[in-house]
């Protein structure tokens, strides 16, 4: 969809260029999302690709990904000794339904800032606790977890000004094992459930439940739990909602349905 009201497009290739942002004039990465409604109010963009931020970056300390890194690009994601989560990459990108047209222009970083429910960056970024480097608008750093980044149903903490720089997932992370389910009402349908989850090397065990949910939710506990406690944490979850992609009652019973499969599936990969 156009943005009839767009005048001008700035290319940002400095910090202080970001400074034309405000109300009416909003970041671009891939616009997958920001052209798909009308948005009268908006007069200018600035094109955040100009910076030529370095998609994926493999540190000692785990792994940098740019804001601006497509679908694409994360779903290519080399594979590295060690690495029992990178299923996940790959099983995460593809719970964003769409053509490689698609998959070339959308961004991690949109996915995550539009933050709707299904988004699934939102899946991979809280179940390996990575952390999402903001820069706010008066020229502040700031690292969100990003369980507290997405506050709601296409709500989050950035505010007009800010842009979201990238994400830092923990090597521990990347080094635990994972499972992953996600279902919808039809087979190209929008998400109505995807849960995650991580065991670490320590027994730590993590469920991540979005997309059945306004907001992520994460379950944490020391060891793996028995069925019947995972159940009722599950079930006590009190953000489940209903809307044309599934009601909120089928997706409270997705939620224990998968969030099970996923338990059972890493208790079987102790033995």
């Amino acid at each position: 969809m156009d943005l009839s009201t767009v005048t001008h497009v700035t290319s940002a290739r400095q910090r202080s260029d970001l400074a034309a942002l405000g109300p009416t004039v909003v970041p671009l990465a891939g616009g997958s999302e920001l052209f798909a409604d009308p948005r009268a109010h908006l007069r200018g963009l600035v094109d955040l690709h100009t910076f030529g931020w370095r998609a994926l970056t493999i540190t000692d300390d785990g792994l940098e990904i740019a804001a601006t890194c497509t679908f694409t690009e994360l779903s290519q994601l080399p594979m590295r000794e060690g690495w029992a989560a990178h299923p996940l990459f790959y099983q995460c990108c593809t719970a964003l339904f769409g053509s490689f047209k698609v998959w070339n222009v959308a961004t991690v970083g949109g996915n995550l800032a539009t933050a709707l429910p299904a988004g699934p960056m939102i899946t991979l970024a809280v179940a390996l606790d990575a952390e999402v480097l903001v820069w706010r608008a008066g020229g502040r750093d700031e690292v969100v977890p990003a369980r507290l980044f997405v506050t709601g149903n296409m709500t989050n903490v950035l505010a007009p000004g800010d842009v979201l720089r990238s994400i830092h997932v923990p090597l521990a992370a990347l080094q635990s094992q994972t499972a992953y389910r996600k279902i919808a009402l039809s087979p190209l349908g929008r998400s109505g459930a995807v849960l995650a989850g991580r065991l670490d090397a320590d027994g730590l065990f993590v469920l991540t439940v979005t997309a059945a949910t306004l907001h992520p939710v994460q379950l944490r506990y020391p060891e793996l739990p028995a069925a019947e406690v995972l159940a009722g944490d599950i079930a006590a979850i009190d953000c489940w909602f209903t809307d044309a992609h599934g009601a909120a009652d089928w997706r409270r019973a997705m939620g224990l349905l998968l969030g099970e499969e996923i338990r059972a599936e890493l208790v079987g990969g102790l033995a």
